[in-house]
């Protein structure tokens, strides 16, 4: 990957349908997202077909699926098999895997073998579908390991489409995703690089905090039109966060088209928008070569 010849990093992209047409959630929870965010076009492009689309805006992409099986009953996507897709288009794909934190052990022994015979650089995770706190000392074993394998670990925070609209909000609670839980995780993995994903509806003002007070969190910026964002996220963006907030889309629920574009409309100070779209997503995946600017 050259990351000079790249013009930004989206690090929130989604990988929703496996080679053998397998999709990543259930049907009532999969369409009940494409309603909310009233898609139009492909829920559930292909690797490959994710890898042409950001090939084409000479950008690159974090791809993941969620491992949510013990919550939802729903085999995920493989993590194996989305590693293998990005790794036919390093060029422009970074992969992240993800592991069901409910699986105790096994969960530690995939993680290991994800990043170690994988090459996945993080692990997303999603609280609120995953149905566990993130800071529930029963995922902290899993939490060492990444650590240890120098890993990112991406969580969901806030509000989600997934179940929105839904009876009971399709059983979806949204209270798993508060970023004040990270505080803690932060607080007791030090060196865990951590990535609050998108503004975190109810819970902005937590996240600012919790992002500014400890040295390895950061913010990605995706599921949001940027028009949308609160007032006191593009202040700290500008400002105490600029070197910590992170271009994401939510792709293929929200385009990178679509972002950027809104994007245009914020007050963000010139100097500090290069440092969104790319150069902090690349010091933080360390895709830059050693002594590269």
């Amino acid at each position: 990957m050259n990351v000079d010849d790249l013009v930004a990093i989206d690090v929130h992209v989604h990988a929703e349908i496996s080679a053998d047409g397998h999709r990543a959630l259930p049907d009532r929870l999969l369409s009940g997202s494409a309603a909310y965010f009233k898609l139009e076009g492909d829920r559930t492009p292909s690797v490959a077909q994710i890898a042409e689309h950001y090939r084409q805006r000479r950008m690159a992409a974090v791809v993941f699926t969620v491992d949510a099986e013990s919550a939802t009953g729903h085999p995920p996507v493989p993590s194996e098999e989305v590693a293998a897709a990005c790794a036919e288009h390093a060029d422009v794909l970074i992969p992240f895997a993800s592991v069901d934190p409910w699986r105790g052990a096994a969960a530690v022994r995939r993680a290991r073998s994800l990043a170690e015979a994988h090459g996945v650089r993080g692990f997303k995770f999603h609280p609120s579908l995953q149905a566990f706190w993130p800071n529930d000392r029963m995922a902290y074993p899993l939490y060492e390991a990444l650590q240890d394998l120098g890993m990112v670990a991406l969580f969901h925070s806030g509000q989600t489409g997934i179940g929105a609209g839904l009876p009971g909000g399709g059983g979806i609670r949204l209270n798993y995703a508060n970023p004040m839980a990270l505080d803690d995780v932060a607080a007791d993995f030090p060196d865990l690089r951590i990535v609050i994903a998108h503004p975190s509806f109810p819970w902005q003002d937590e996240a600012l905090a919790v992002a500014t007070h400890k040295p390895t969190v950061h913010i990605d910026l995706s599921g949001w039109s940027p028009k949308y964002f609160p007032p006191q996220l593009v202040r700290y963006a500008n400002t105490l966060l600029r070197e910590k907030v992170l271009f994401g889309s939510d792709f293929p629920l929200l385009t990178p088209d679509r972002w950027l574009a809104d994007l245009d409309a914020l007050d963000i100070k010139p100097e500090v928008r290069p440092l969104i779209l790319k150069e902090n997503a690349a010091r933080l995946l360390g895709l830059r070569q050693a002594g590269h600017a």
